[in-house]
């Protein structure tokens, strides 16, 4: 008996052929939760995802635990809160202008590369903000560390969206889950550190050894990105190629959004509790905190209800919980509704950005360094301007109604992640050798 007949739309070489290959196809093919089909990614890929956790925990371990020590770094430099004020916004800024630069340099060096390179400067970086002796000092070391930090966040997530490819399945959420997990544990050696007297900068050196013992060598095991298309290549050597296409300006919306409300709710969230409702110093830190406690679970769940429910179905039902539950604690008026409201905001905007990261880094006609860093830097945009933006609409009205933005912001979210053609068939642009008309299909 002749042999059947290979599809001509069979997959690359290192790829598997959906029609040849049973186990590839039928219901197992377009279920990532349906068992066999994804088992073998997730052992090729655990070194890799492994690498990546380690890189995500210390991003958010470094950068959570330098905050306890503000009021210190302050009262050394004799800064007033609008100087302060300034002076942090160094990070952020340095950030946003080096996700802008990493966009055209990340797509020829590698994710696994420019990991390794801004780990290492995030962590000799950091302790300059520590030995800063002026206004000026400080804003520039905070400007070289968020330049590093802003490379690290997007280098690591391109590493998430090489990782994810090759594994076939959503891993994204359990990522940020990782960096959430290490921000809590750097917020409490930061405060431990401050009970024991440590300084910030022999802090954040002693913290930098570890992770650059074991993240640094476990980023040698990280996975090389997929090589682009020469078209695609050339594409991307223009400057600014892909920063305003209709996906990027989407996916770069949605991120703005999702990460105002994140700014804001950091930084009013406390002064919302103690100004307006008058509770006592100790639970004004709830609403902040059971915001990140609440995100933290989701994110933990959020691979297994990603290959579960499609992505344009289950972000919008999130994102309803945050505007309906926010709007309740506003109207209830009192701590319980209120904190109760600032949890419900965390459940809703657990898998945003994840989710939009990794829709960034899967664009055709872009490399995933370059789309994710353009996607990024609107996110980090909405984190830097959301809190000046409620404070100037608190100064117009009153920090209830400036709040009331909040919700409407995430109501948008759910009309734009309802609606986002580029949010859709995750399934099948996350399978390597689909075709190029499937992939074209997710253009928004």
């Amino acid at each position: 008996m002749r042999p059947p007949a290979r599809s001509a739309r069979c997959a690359p070489p290192d790829s598997r052929c959906g029609v040849s290959n049973p186990a590839a196809s039928g219901p197992a093919a377009s279920d990532p939760a349906a068992g066999p089909p994804a088992r073998p990614g997730d052992v090729t890929t655990r070194p890799e995802r492994t690498a990546t956790v380690a890189a995500f925990i210390s991003h958010g371990l470094l950068f959570a635990s330098w905050t306890a020590h503000i009021p210190q770094v302050k009262d050394h430099l004799g800064l007033s809160d609008s100087t302060l004020g300034l002076a942090l916004l160094g990070a952020p800024i340095g950030s946003v202008a080096a996700m802008l630069l990493i966009a055209r340099i990340l797509p020829r060096i590698g994710s696994k590369h420019t990991v390794q390179i801004s780990l290492l400067g995030y962590c000799l970086a950091g302790p300059l903000a520590g030995v800063a002796g002026s206004l000026l000092a400080l804003f520039a070391a905070l400007f070289a560390w968020g330049a590093f930090q802003g490379t690290l966040d997007v280098a690591m997530n391109t590493q998430a969206v090489t990782v994810e490819r090759a594994a076939r399945r959503s891993l994204m959420p359990g990522f940020h889950a990782s960096w959430t997990i290490g921000a809590f544990a750097g917020a409490g050696i930061g405060a431990l550190g401050v009970a024991a007297g440590l300084s910030l900068t022999r802090q954040l050196l002693l913290l930098a050894v570890p992770v650059l013992l074991v993240a640094g060598w476990l980023t040698t095991r990280m996975r090389p990105d997929p090589v682009a298309p020469p078209a695609t290549s050339h594409r991307q050597a223009r400057w600014g190629a892909g920063r305003l296409s209709g996906p990027v300006l989407v996916l770069g919306a949605i991120a703005f959004a999702s990460m105002l409300c994140e700014g804001a709710t950091a930084d009013w969230a406390s002064v919302y509790l103690r100004g307006s409702l008058h509770v006592s110093p100790g639970a004004a830190g709830l609403g902040y905190t059971v915001f990140a406690l609440m995100m933290l679970p989701v994110r933990l769940s959020g691979n297994r209800l990603l290959s579960r429910f499609p992505r344009r179905r289950l972000l919008p039902a999130l994102a309803a919980v945050a505007t309906i539950g926010f709007t309740a604690g506003l109207l209830g008026g009192t701590s319980v509704t209120v904190i109760a409201g600032f949890g419900c905001l965390g459940i809703g905007l657990a898998l945003v950005v994840p989710s939009v990261n990794s829709a960034a880094g899967r664009l055709p006609g872009l490399s995933p360094g370059a789309a994710i860093a353009m996607v990024s830097a609107w996110g980090w945009a909405g984190f830097v301007f959301g809190p000046p933006i409620i404070g100037q609409l608190a100064s117009a009205t009153s920090l209830t109604a400036a709040l009331a933005v909040l919700p409407v912001l995430t109501a948008c979210i759910v009309f734009m992640t309802a609606r986002a053609r580029v949010l859709r068939e995750r399934e099948q642009v996350n399978m390597p050798g689909i075709a190029g008309e499937e992939i074209r299909r997710v253009r928004s």
